[in-house]
């Protein structure tokens, strides 16, 4: 149901108003970050749209009664009329074969359970682990002409519309963005696709011009906080530091409550920046190594923690004791730390992690990546950075 789209008032307004004056388009982009709620608003957006009483005597206008049969099928994510599309890793090396992979099913059940889970393939290469896929994960011309192009051609069984829900349309390869194009140039009289996408600026021009677009925005942490308490049974006193790390995201929050780890990697985060500021190799060396053990998405996450201490920083020298901080539990840390360091670059400091995460995701050598944030990290805080991970070579 839409009313349980978190903290998206603006986007579930215009879907509303859609659906009460019966102005559906054929198809539809949701776009913003990732966790944010489009995922969740598109499956909300199709049950709406195949609900047995929305419109009629007694029935809601404007979202799913939630309780006729078509409403607990779509929700369920089993009603004939509904397809979701997941962009997913090659499972076979045969060039004429491109199937779903065998846990495909498994991961639409734990989306039914929760629309906000990290349950896609770009954010787990298996359901319980930590990590994404390490294969490509993308929509490629086969399946998309095997499934969503043969299903979207299919009148509707039960319900009034054909529904396709397509994820991650910023994950689309040539050959299936050219064949979702034929698609959506002659759409039949019963079919709504719903597209989602986090970077719109990666999906098709051409395809983006035959769409209506609802833009989501980062969720506010009071948002997430107030779910994560009362969908996640998230102790209140946990809650706001796990929001708050969520970055507008509360799949990221999931994602962050449900990591053992999470609590382990923040305390080594805030570790590297105490031994930073020594300069000294040998009390740096154990902490880099520890960091750069894991693969390279899970170092960029650990960049992000410590990116979130750094900014909380910045926020405790601006604004005092009223800093709206993400580390709220290490309050006094933080306060403490910007009164000892006055003379601390602290932009500097935000700089240097960013181009750290940058060298990471570039592939660079984790050990010498973090080494080299580490004596960055000491000049910023000593007041003499240049405000870059690596001085040129020809600098003045």
């Amino acid at each position: 149901m839409l009313s349980r789209v978190i903290g998206q008032d603006r986007a579930v307004g215009v879907l509303a108003q859609a659906l009460a004056h019966g102005r559906v388009a054929h198809t539809y982009l949701f776009h913003g970050p990732a966790g944010s709620g489009p995922r969740a608003a598109a499956l909300a957006f199709a049950q709406a749209l195949l609900c047995e009483r929305r419109g009629r005597p007694g029935g809601p206008e404007a979202d799913a009664c939630g309780t006729c049969l078509a409403c607990t099928k779509a929700a369920r994510l089993i009603h004939p009329d509904l397809h979701v599309y997941l962009p997913f890793p090659k499972v076979s090396k045969a060039a004429d074969k491109d199937e779903r992979p065998g846990d495909y099913a498994e991961r639409l059940a734990a989306l039914a359970a929760e629309p906000y889970a990290p349950v896609d393939y770009r954010q787990r290469g298996a359901l319980g682990d930590d990590g994404p896929s390490k294969k490509q994960v993308e929509h490629r011309r086969r399946p998309t002409n095997d499934f969503l192009r043969r299903d979207m051609t299919f009148v509707p069984v039960e319900g009034r519309h054909v529904v396709g829900v397509l994820t991650d349309a910023d994950a689309m390869r040539e050959g299936a963005a050219n064949s979702l194009l034929k698609l959506l140039e002659e759409p039949g009289p019963d079919v709504v696709l719903v597209l989602t996408a986090e970077r719109v600026e990666n999906v098709l021009p051409t395809i983006l011009s035959r769409c209506q677009r609802v833009r989501f925005d980062p969720l506010p942490p009071e948002a997430i906080e107030a779910a994560l308490v009362a969908r996640a049974g998230v102790p209140a006193g946990q809650a706001g530091v796990v929001a708050r790390m969520a970055d507008g995201s509360y799949t990221r929050a999931l994602e962050v409550w449900g990591s053992a780890s999470v609590q382990e990697q923040r305390a080594l985060a805030l570790d590297f920046v105490r031994k930073a500021y020594t300069g000294r190799a040998d009390v740096v060396a154990p902490v880099v190594q520890q960091a750069a053990s894991g693969g390279r998405e899970a170092i960029k996450g650990w960049l992000d923690l410590v990116a979130l201490w750094v900014r909380d920083l910045v926020l405790a020298r601006a604004a005092g004791a009223d800093a709206r901080l993400v580390n709220v539990d290490q309050a006094e840390a933080v306060h403490r730390f910007v009164a000892a360091l006055p003379a601390a670059d602290l932009d500097a400091m935000a700089a240097v992690v960013a181009q750290a995460t940058d060298a990471i995701e570039a592939n660079g050598n984790a050990t010498l990546v973090l080494t080299t944030l580490a004596f960055a990290l000491r000049d910023a805080m000593h007041g003499r950075s240049t405000g870059l991970l690596v001085t040129p070579l020809d600098a003045a």
